[in-house]
C-alpha cells in the first residue's frame, strides 16, 4: 500500500474527501502535530467544511512560511504503474477509450482557431462547475438523497506556480462512469443536453433549465493551456469515484476507478490542469484571482482561490548592551527588551466573487446611489453618470441590463469614430464574455452609452466571434437601441436642463451621425436634435420648440448651413424672412447639413434649405412677378450675357430685401457651405465637385438703386465698359456675401480698386492752380576795373 503522506491528505482535503477526517489526523499523527489538525471539518450544522492543511501556515516552525507551497500535491488522478505487485491486484484495471473522431477534430479546432483569447479557459471550466452545481441544486428538489453529503455548495482554484499545475474543485452532480464515456469522449452529448432533453419530453418539466453542460465544448478548452488533464469525479448517483486522464493531441484516454482514499471526493469534479510551458503563468494565484473577477465574479456560487495572506505581530528582540544606570555598582550592564513588528505569512481560501449583480434586482429595490457606485466600480468612473436605465426584457428573447449616459465624453475624437470603445460588458448567465461586443450590440453613433447586458439564451461555449452572426444578438440590439432611446428622452424631458445641456455638449454629434447611418430611427433621434436659430441665438433650440413657434401660414422648417452663427445671422438670405417673422435654423456644425438632409422632414413638415433656388415662402404674387419680367426681363439676358457660363440664369429675386444681389445654389447641387467642405477634404473628387457646384442662379433685388442703374445703363446704352464692369464686380460680391469663394481673390480686388478709384475720383482732393506773376529780368551789370576808385 502507498504510504499516507502529508501531502496526500493535503490533497484530501483540499478536494472535500468524505473519508473521516479525524481517521485522517489520526493517520497523520506520527507525521505532523497533531494541534495543526485541530482545525474542525466537521462543524455543529452537521456540514463538512473543507480545509487545507496549509491555511494554518504552521506544519513545521522550523521551515519558512515562503517555502509551504503545492509541490506534489496534484498527483491526483495519475495511474501509478510501478505499484507493488500487491497492489496492482488490488487496484482495478485502466481502461483506454478511442475518442471520437470529431471529438479531435473538435480539440484541434478550439486550441487553434475557435477561441482567440486562452485565458477564456478559465471562464469555460468555472461555468462547467457552476453548472453542475445548478443541476445538482435542481435535481435535488425531488430526490433530495443526492443531498446527503452535508457539503456547502462552492469552487475552489488552487495552483501549484512551481510545477505549473490549477486545480478546480466543484461539489455539483459529478458523474457516473458511462457519464464520463459519454461526456468528455463524445461530441454533443453533455450530461446537460440529456438532462435538457428529458426535462422537454416530460410534460411536468419546470424551474431553471437554462444550463450550459457539466461537460460540452467548453470543457476542450481547457486544453488551451494544459498539456495533460485530470478529471477525478464523484456522482452522488454511485458509490465509485472515477478518473478521466486525457493529453492534448491524443487519439485516446484513460478511465479508472479511484481508490485511494486521500484522493477521494464527497461528490463533485475535480479537475487537474497540467500546464503547458508557456502557459504556467496561469498557475500564479494573482492573475487566476484577477481571471476569476474579470470573467467569473457574478456567478451565483461561491468560488474561492488558494492564496497567500499574512498577519502581523508582536515579536521581542534582544538590543545591544547598554550602559545603565551603576547603583553603587561599576560595571554592572542590563539588556534592554525591545519589540519590533513582523508579518507572518500563511496560505488559506479567499473568496473572490463577493459582489452581486446588481442588475439580478428589482429596479425599486435598487438607489441611485447603488446605481452610480457600480457604475464608477465597473467603467473606472469618477463623476456619477446623467442617467440610467434599468430593465429586463421578455419573450422571444429574455435578458436583463443596466445602460448609463457618461457625464463626459472620452478624450479625442476615437471613441466616436470607433465603434469598439469597451463600454458594453456582456454576460452570459452572469459570466462575463466579453467587452468589445458593443459594436454588434449598438451602432457606432451610441458607442458612447455604457452599460451591462446579461442574458441566458446566449451560448456561453462560443466565441464571440460566432456570436457576431446570431439572430438572438440582433433582436437584442433592437431593444437595446430603443431603450437607450428612451433614457436619453427622459433626459431631455427632465426638470434639471443642464443635465441635458451637457449631454448635448459632450454627445450631440453622435446623435446627427445618427441622422446619416440609421434611417430606420430617425423618428427617435429628431426630438433630441438640438440646434441655434434666428430667434435663439445664445440657446440651442429642439426641433419641437421651433414646429410650435412656426407661423400659422408656414409649411416648411427653414436653414441655412454656415460656419458659425455670426456669418449665418448676416447672410443676405434671410432678409425677407426675416421681415416676415419667419424663424430660421442656423446650421454650424459641419456635420448639420448632411444630417438635416438625411432626416428630410420632421412631423411631416419638410426641411427648405434657404441659400437655394425656388425658395417658396408662401406669399408668392404671380401678377407682381409677370409685371417685374416684363420690365426687367432684357436685363436680366443681358446680365446673363455678360456672366456667360458662371451662372446657369439670372432671376428677379423674392428673398432679397437690402442687398442688390444673391448668388443661390442649384435645387440639387451643393451649397455654399458643403462646397466649402468637400473643398476642404484631403481626398475630394474634383471632377464631382465642378459637376455639383456647376449650376448657380444669379438672383437680383429690382428694387435696390444699383439694379435699376443697371436696368438704366442697358436701356442706353448696353455696350458701355463701365456698366459692364460694375456687372462683373457685382457677380464677384454677391459671391462672396453668399458664402462661395472667388475663384481669382486678386483680380477681385483689382476690380474693387478701380471702381474705388472712378468713385473717389475728385471727391476730396483739389489740385492748387499756378500763380500769374511776371518772370523777373535779370539786370546787366557792368565791369569795374580794380583799384579804380573816385
Amino acid at each position: 500500500m502507498h504510504k499516507l503522506s502529508r501531502r496526500s491528505v493535503t490533497a484530501f482535503l483540499r478536494s472535500g474527501g468524505a473519508y473521516n477526517h479525524r481517521h485522517a489526523a489520526s493517520a497523520l499523527a506520527p507525521a505532523t502535530h497533531a494541534s495543526h489538525l485541530s482545525h474542525s471539518v466537521v462543524e455543529s450544522d452537521g456540514k463538512v467544511r473543507r480545509y487545507s492543511l496549509l491555511t494554518v501556515g504552521q506544519l513545521d516552525s522550523a521551515k519558512p512560511s515562503s517555502q509551504l507551497n503545492l509541490k506534489h500535491n496534484f498527483s491526483l488522478a495519475r495511474f501509478e504503474s510501478t505499484a507493488t505487485a500487491s497492489d496492482a491486484s488490488a487496484t482495478p484495471p485502466v481502461e483506454k477509450y478511442e475518442y471520437q473522431a470529431e471529438v479531435s477534430r473538435l480539440m484541434d479546432l478550439i486550441v487553434n482557431s475557435l477561441y482567440s483569447n486562452k485565458e477564456v479557459f478559465l471562464r469555460e471550466l468555472i461555468s462547467n462547475a457552476s453548472d453542475a452545481l445548478d443541476k445538482l441544486r435542481f435535481l435535488s428538489v425531488t430526490d433530495p438523497g443526492l443531498l446527503k453529503e452535508a457539503i456547502d455548495f462552492d469552487i475552489r482554484i488552487q495552483t501549484d506556480k512551481d510545477n505549473g499545475i490549477l486545480s478546480i474543485t466543484d461539489t455539483g452532480i459529478g458523474m457516473t462512469r458511462q457519464e464520463l464515456v459519454d461526456c468528455l469522449g463524445t461530441i454533443a452529448q453533455s450530461g446537460t443536453a440529456k438532462f435538457l432533453k428529458a426535462l422537454k419530453d416530460s410534460k411536468d418539466a419546470g424551474g431553471d433549465n437554462n444550463l450550459i453542460g457539466q461537460f460540452g465544448v467548453g470543457f476542450y478548452s481547457a486544453f488551451l493551456v494544459a498539456d495533460r488533464v485530470v478529471v477525478s469525479t464523484k456522482s452522488p448517483k454511485s458509490d465509485k469515484q472515477y478518473v478521466w486522464e486525457g493529453e492534448a493531441n491524443a487519439s485516446s484516454y484513460t478511465i479508472r476507478e479511484e481508490t485511494d482514499p486521500a484522493k477521494q471526493l464527497s461528490r463533485g469534479t475535480c479537475l487537474t490542469l497540467y500546464l503547458k510551458r508557456d502557459d504556467k503563468g496561469f498557475a500564479h494565484p494573482e492573475r487566476i484571482q484577477k481571471l476569476v473577477k474579470n470573467y467569473s465574479q457574478f456567478v451565483s456560487f461561491p468560488i474561492y482561490t488558494w492564496q497567500e495572506k499574512g498577519f502581523t505581530k508582536e515579536v521581542e528582540v534582544d538590543e545591544e548592551p547598554t550602559e545603565a544606570s551603576k547603583d553603587g555598582q561599576d560595571g554592572k550592564t542590563e539588556k534592554k527588551k525591545k519589540t519590533k513588528t513582523v508579518v507572518e505569512k500563511y496560505w488559506d481560501w479567499e473568496l473572490t466573487n463577493e459582489t452581486q449583480p446588481i442588475w439580478l434586482r428589482n429596479p425599486k429595490e435598487v438607489s441611485t446611489e447603488d446605481y452610480n457606485e457600480f457604475y464608477k466600480k465597473t467603467f473606472n468612473e469618477y463623476l456619477d453618470p446623467l442617467a440610467s436605465s434599468h430593465f429586463t426584457t421578455e419573450g422571444e428573447v429574455e435578458f436583463r441590463s443596466i445602460l448609463y449616459v457618461p457625464a463626459v465624453s472620452p478624450m479625442g475624437k476615437e471613441d466616436f469614430l470607433n465603434s469598439k470603445t469597451k463600454n458594453i460588458r456582456l454576460y452570459v448567465k452572469r459570466v462575463f464574455i466579453s467587452d468589445d461586443f458593443d459594436g454588434e450590440l449598438f451602432p457606432r453613433y451610441l458607442s458612447f452609452v455604457k452599460g451591462v447586458v446579461d442574458s441566458n439564451d446566449l451560448p456561453l461555449n462560443v466565441s464571440r466571434e460566432i456570436l457576431q452572426e446570431s439572430r438572438i444578438v440582433r433582436i437584442m440590439r433592437k431593444r437595446l437601441v430603443r431603450k437607450a432611446f428612451d433614457m436619453i428622452l427622459g433626459l431631455s424631458m427632465s426638470e434639471n436642463k443642464e443635465d441635458y445641456d451637457k449631454f448635448w455638449d459632450n454627445f450631440g454629434k453622435h446623435l446627427k451621425l445618427g441622422c446619416i447611418e440609421d434611417s430606420e430611427n430617425h423618428k427617435r433621434i429628431a426630438p433630441l436634435l438640438r440646434f441655434f436659430s434666428s430667434q435663439s441665438e445664445e440657446y440651442v433650440i429642439s426641433l419641437d420648440e421651433y414646429v410650435a413657434n412656426m407661423k400659422p401660414e408656414q409649411k416648411d422648417i427653414y436653414y441655412i448651413a454656415s460656419d458659425s452663427v455670426t456669418s449665418a445671422k448676416n447672410t443676405p438670405f434671410l432678409e425677407k424672412l426675416l421681415e416676415k417673422g419667419l424663424e430660421v435654423l442656423y446650421l454650424v456644425d459641419p456635420i448639420d447639413e448632411v444630417a438635416i438632409q438625411n432626416l428630410k422632414s420632421y412631423q411631416e413638415k419638410k426641411f427648405v434649405d434657404i441659400s437655394k433656388e425656388d425658395l417658396d415662402l408662401g406669399d408668392k404674387n404671380e401678377e407682381k412677378e409677370k409685371e417685374m419680367k416684363q420690365e426687367f426681363g432684357q436685363t436680366c439676358d443681358w446680365i446673363k450675357k455678360r456672366l456667360g457660363d458662371k451662372v446657369a440664369g439670372v432671376q428677379i429675386s423674392s428673398r432679397l430685401s437690402s442687398s442688390p444681389c444673391v448668388l443661390v445654389a442649384g435645387k440639387f447641387g451643393w451649397s455654399a457651405n458643403m462646397e466649402r467642405l468637400m473643398k476642404a477634404q484631403s481626398l475630394s473628387d474634383t471632377s464631382s465637385l465642378d459637376f455639383m457646384r456647376s449650376r448657380r442662379v444669379f438672383e437680383v433685388n429690382a428694387e435696390h438703386p444699383i439694379i435699376k442703374s443697371l436696368d438704366a445703363a442697358y436701356k442706353s446704352n448696353p455696350n458701355d465698359e463701365d456698366a459692364l464692369r460694375a456687372i462683373d464686380l457685382l457677380y464677384d460680391a454677391a459671391l462672396v456675401s453668399s458664402g462661395f469663394t472667388p475663384e481669382n481673390p486678386a483680380q477681385l480686388g483689382g476690380k474693387i480698386y478701380e471702381m474705388m478709384g472712378m468713385a473717389l475720383s475728385g471727391k476730396w482732393y483739389v489740385p492748387q492752380p499756378q500763380s500769374q506773376s511776371q518772370p523777373l529780368e535779370a539786370e546787366v551789370v557792368e565791369p569795374v576795373e580794380a583799384g579804380n576808385q573816385k
